[in-house]
């Protein structure tokens, strides 16, 4: 997609791709809002901005959207091959795999949602210790965290939109 195409298109045409991005409807709504953007990077600027922002609430929607990491989604639309992209560095070590699952396990236990991690570019190692690590933490820390990485997500995600 253009910008200019971002830019003039119908905001319920462009909707479920924002929320493919970042599913939190007054997040996509407000991304939206704010056109007319000049570039692509006010575009990611604004996103981030408003996802940074974004309450518990809005967060634990986000979440629901999100594979455990280390799940392979089979689906076919855009959000479960993105998924499949995003994990593509966890590989199929059936070690690694237990691992993360007992891994998912604890941080689900302790946290009360899933792991959530900008997983693109990172191996399976680097997730396993970044989960383990994040086990440590308290719950505001955490939670600032996982906002952080949500953050990540959505804008990575919508700067693919413009790469389609």
């Amino acid at each position: 997609m253009t910008l200019s195409e971002f830019n003039t298109t119908a905001g319920e045409q462009l909707r479920p791709d924002l929320l493919t991005c970042c599913d939190v409807p007054a997040w996509a709504d407000a991304v939206l809002a704010a056109r007319p953007y000049a570039d692509i990077d006010s575009v990611l600027a604004r996103a981030a901005e408003l996802a940074g922002a974004l309450d518990a609430a809005d967060v634990d929607r986000a979440l629901a959207a999100h594979p455990r990491i280390g799940e392979r989604v089979s689906g076919v639309d855009t959000g479960s091959a993105w998924s499949r992209q995003e994990q593509a560095g966890v590989g199929q070590d059936a070690a690694i795999a237990a691992q993360l699952l007992d891994g998912n396990r604890a941080y689900e236990q302790r946290f009360g949602r899933v792991f959530l991690i900008c997983a693109t570019g990172l191996s399976a190692e680097r997730i396993l210790a970044s989960l383990y690590q994040r086990l440590g933490n308290d719950d505001a820390t955490e939670a600032a965290v996982v906002a952080e990485e949500l953050r990540k997500i959505a804008v990575l995600r919508l700067r693919k939109v413009f790469e389609q």
